[in-house]
């Protein structure tokens, strides 16, 4: 990008580029010439109006100029750039965004700059490419007309919200408000295992392993999964919990789960290098493997112990920032909590077998001693009568 101030009048830039925002600066100091609108003080009356009116607003606006659609942005629309700022800045919109510039986006833009009709969509999904890889993104926004000074449309103002968070943040709600209905029912830790793993979404959790730790804390059990084939290298039937202590090997610590780093610390461990350890995983809907997961303990309902280790792969298009976690973190609570129902359930079953057990072996022996009495008497009653006759 060229910065060249020299070759517009301070005046009239001044005029257009109003404010003292990171936006209003950088396109007083933009070469424009070099665009396709070229010269300043050659724009048509409208478009500097355009401009001035977005670069003191606060709220995401753009203006998309042209039969290239030449972009000017103001500074709150700058976070949904992302890493396309400031390079956007007088750059064409499908230069910018090719991964958005598909034939229905662009057949959309044209719509509203031939025909003059506004465009609007709500919580559209887009992919983007912001950040440096492919994101699950969501936008709100409203393209309309652009016209010059004869009424003819020459481009678009846009006005855009990202509503990535709120989608997702409802998405996950949801998910939650299934999972709880879904696991309360649950007897047994496999069932609520089970339950869990089949409510899972798979944009969020492209897949998940449920590992049942034995009595001993020595061995790991897999007891439900979602998203994994049986045969791949990420789904051991059983996994040794083998202490770091008292493993030396270091290719052993570059292999597997390490689920007993988890078992002992009883926090949770991201592991970020799963293709390296088993290859390419599943991803969700997403073609892309999944490049991390997160290891979470399930703990007993006295916390005293680990109960089940559950892993849960991470979106290849998702940020894993603090929301996300938190998201996990509520899904293994909520499975702890029915894993700790369950086992009341069970725990109070056993005592209703054992009372039942109780009565009965009570029941056999009066019934036994009843019959013990009966007999001596029944004897003595028999010599009696002899005697008499």
């Amino acid at each position: 990008m060229t910065m060249v101030p020299e070759l517009q009048s301070s005046s009239l830039t001044e005029a257009i580029f109003v404010g003292d925002g990171e936006m209003a600066t950088l396109m007083r100091s933009y070469n424009w010439a070099n665009t396709s609108l070229g010269l300043v003080e050659n724009w048509p009356q409208s478009l500097k109006t355009l401009v001035s009116t977005i670069l003191v607003s606060r709220f995401p606006q753009a203006i998309y100029w042209g039969e290239d659609y030449i972009q000017f942005y103001n500074d709150a629309l700058i976070p949904i750039y992302g890493a396309y700022h400031p390079h956007a800045v007088g750059q064409p919109l499908p230069e910018t965004w090719p991964e958005v510039w598909d034939d229905q986006f662009s057949s959309m833009c044209e719509g509203v700059r031939n025909t003059g009709e506004a465009f609007f969509v709500k919580d559209q999904p887009q992919l983007v490419l912001r950040f440096g890889y492919l994101e699950e993104a969501y936008f709100t926004y409203c393209y309309s007309p652009a016209c010059d000074e004869t009424g003819k449309s020459r481009g678009i103002f846009a006005t855009i919200t990202e509503t990535t968070q709120q989608v997702i943040s409802q998405r996950r709600l949801t998910m939650l408000r299934e999972l709880a209905t879904a696991v309360s029912g649950a007897k047994t830790l496999q069932s609520a295992c089970l339950a869990a793993a089949d409510t899972l979404n798979p944009y969020d959790i492209p897949f998940a392993l449920f590992y049942r730790v034995n009595s001993q804390g020595n061995l790991a059990e897999l007891v439900a999964d979602r998203g994994l084939t049986s045969d791949s290298a990420a789904t051991p039937s059983t996994i040794a919990l083998i202490p770091e202590s008292d493993t030396n090997d270091s290719t052993e610590q570059s292999r597997g789960w390490l689920l007993a780093k988890v078992l002992q610390s009883r926090e949770p461990q991201l592991i970020t290098d799963v293709v390296d350890r088993f290859g390419a995983l599943p991803g969700g809907p997403w073609p892309e493997s999944s490049h991390s997961a997160l290891i979470l303990p399930i703990l007993s309902g006295n916390k005293e112990q680990v109960e089940c280790l559950l892993i849960v792969g991470i979106s290849p298009r998702l940020e894993f920032n603090p929301e996300y976690r938190s998201f996990l973190e509520l899904v293994a609570q909520q499975v702890e909590s029915s894993i700790a129902t369950a086992r009341s359930y069970e725990e109070e079953r056993k005592r209703t077998e054992a009372l039942a057990e109780l009565d009965h072996a009570k029941t056999l022996f009066f019934s036994n001693v009843s019959h013990e009495f009966r007999t001596p008497l029944t004897l003595i009653n028999g010599l009696a009568a002899q005697l008499g006759k």
